[in-house]
């Protein structure tokens, strides 16, 4: 029975990457029953929003989808599309992992490390006000009436929550993560020598989730130290687990360490539904050229069939994308020893190259 997907193509070059990945997992011969959907700038003439209420509803009748990256304008319009989706759809986990491929350049070998993210809470909660609005003002007093210092009121203020419920469900979905996938190690990073009632919270809960876990080493260290020491030895870490915004920011941390964002898949979880997608931006310039490298979204396909239980056919897409960068010749300008090299392929060869690499 063929497993029935919501795919998002997305917008600027997520369509190109979005048909290149339909066809590599396709081509494993695993059966689907894509559901598409269109979300992002180009339905927002016609449906008034870049998130119709379609593509959320397809999404919970499927409990399955993955999707292009979608544009997410810079200072202006509209919040993000990819944020709405973790809210509407209370997509709580993050999942980044991050891994060397043979053919990648990168001064790092051997790095194997997952990033945990919670989704939902911390600054990009979204909890903002203006500078210089009525709200804000009025927040300046009421906190400056609860004994915090005097906020200069040409101050924008954003609000960081963060739960124990939120802190409880994502430090134990990365240790459920790491004991299903055979991880030895998770760390939760933080900031609690000085957020002690925010970050020290998420620390001091996930402390008591470890004691559920007595199979698996727990640590934790302070966020700065932690970068610095991702540069230094990654190889120390494993599971990483973080609020939101540290969890972002070592993302990018760890996509770097393996090569950069062409080679970083994602995933959001909920207790129901679970969306995939790469974790580049949408390269509106390149649209529609046939350039921009396709390997992230494939690599969040192969995150995809190992949720849907298609544990073996992950296997091999992933065995035929790290050779095709280990031939390191059908791959896109970004994977060449040079970004001006004239034998780059474009968007929809390197589809063909992993779809040949399986047979």
């Amino acid at each position: 029975m063929p497993h029935k997907i919501t795919l998002i193509p997305g917008d600027g070059t997520g369509p190109e990457i979005a048909e290149a990945t339909r066809r590599v997992l396709e081509g494993t011969g695993v059966a689907f029953d894509w559901d598409i959907q269109h979300a992002g700038e180009g339905v927002i003439e016609s449906a008034g929003t870049p998130l119709p209420e379609a593509v959320l509803e397809s999404i919970r009748r499927n409990k399955v989808a993955i999707k292009g990256p979608i544009t997410t304008p810079v200072g202006h319009g509209f919040r993000s599309v990819n944020v709405a989706l973790r809210k509407e759809l209370d997509l709580y986990a993050c999942l980044r992992p991050c891994k060397t491929y043979k053919g990648v350049r990168s001064r790092y070998d051997n790095v194997d490390i997952v990033i945990v993210r919670e989704n939902l809470e911390d600054l990009y909660a979204g909890i903002e006000f203006r500078e210089g609005s009525a709200e804000a003002l009025k927040l300046i007093d009421v906190l400056e009436d609860l004994g915090a210092p005097r906020i200069r009121e040409d101050s924008g203020i954003s609000i960081k929550p963060i739960s124990v419920t939120e802190s409880r469900r994502i430090v134990r979905f990365a240790f459920e993560y790491a004991r299903r996938y055979g991880r030895h190690k998770v760390t939760a990073v933080h900031k609690s020598n000085i957020m002690k009632f925010s970050d020290g919270l998420f620390l001091a809960t996930a402390r008591a989730v470890a004691e559920e876990y007595p199979d698996i080493e727990f640590q934790d260290r302070i966020v700065d130290n932690c970068s610095m020491q991702l540069v230094t030895r990654p190889e120390e870490y494993d599971v990483l687990v973080l609020p939101n915004l540290y969890g972002d920011i070592l993302s990018d941390i760890g996509a770097g360490l393996v090569g950069g964002l062409g080679v970083a898949p994602g995933a959001n979880f909920g207790d129901d539904v679970a969306v995939f997608e790469p974790t580049h931006g949408s390269a509106p310039k390149y649209a529609g050229l046939n350039r921009i490298n396709p390997m992230a979204m494939m690599l969040s396909g192969v995150l995809m069939l190992r949720h849907i239980g298609e544990a073996e056919a992950a296997a091999r897409l992933e065995a035929a994308i790290a050779s095709v960068i280990a031939e390191g010749v059908s791959v896109t300008w970004d994977m060449k020893p040079s970004r001006t090299d004239p034998t780059a392929v474009g968007t929809s060869d390197v589809a063909d190259a992993v779809i040949a690499a399986m047979r």
